[in-house]
């Protein structure tokens, strides 16, 4: 399986977050959308089935790939189940 790249997922989960907010303040059908356009884009590239997942999938990625290690996503999902 391909590892997303650290910039890409920074910029998911920044996007994540900004929609995040904007829907809790509005509430309205189009942050929604974008909300789930996002959640599914982040699952997809962590290979994860949920959004509570794929935050901590990017997040143990993020800390991999700072700290040099360059483990599979697959790794990455074994280290959360631990």
């Amino acid at each position: 399986m391909l590892e997303p790249h650290p910039k890409v997922l920074r910029t998911l989960l920044a996007r994540y977050a900004e929609v995040r907010f904007a829907h809790a303040h509005s509430g309205d059908s189009r942050t929604a959308r974008d909300l789930d356009n996002v959640a599914y884009t982040l699952c997809v590239t962590t290979a994860t089935a949920t959004v509570e997942d794929a935050i901590a999938a990017a997040d143990v990625l993020l800390e991999n790939a700072r700290s040099g290690q360059r483990p599979h996503v697959a790794g990455a999902q074994a280290k959360l189940a631990a």
